[in-house]
């Protein structure tokens, strides 16, 4: 009768370690497919990052080269007594 309980413990315990050692396994697998979804997502936003600052850099500078211009071009007005040029902004 001991022995018929025992048993029956070992098995139960036995059962049990073998569910969890698959849990385990499955939380393993869940948790890498977590790391490369969060890795394809911060990878495709540090890229649109880059594209939008690159956009807006170049459309910085092409403003400030069109306000450069035309500051310039109001020089040789002023010394030529005729009225400036406004900036265009865009």
């Amino acid at each position: 009768m001991r022995k018929s309980i025992w048993m029956a413990i070992l098995l139960a315990v036995t059962c049990s370690m073998g569910a969890a050692q698959a849990q385990i396994g499955q939380d393993l697998k869940n948790a890498g497919h977590d790391t490369a979804d969060a890795t394809k997502t911060a990878g495709h936003k540090t890229a649109q990052t880059t594209k939008h600052v690159a956009h807006s850099t170049a459309h910085t500078t092409s403003r400030a080269a069109k306000k450069t211009a035309t500051g310039t071009r109001n020089v040789g007005r002023r010394v030529e007594d005729k009225p400036p040029v406004p900036n265009n902004p865009h």
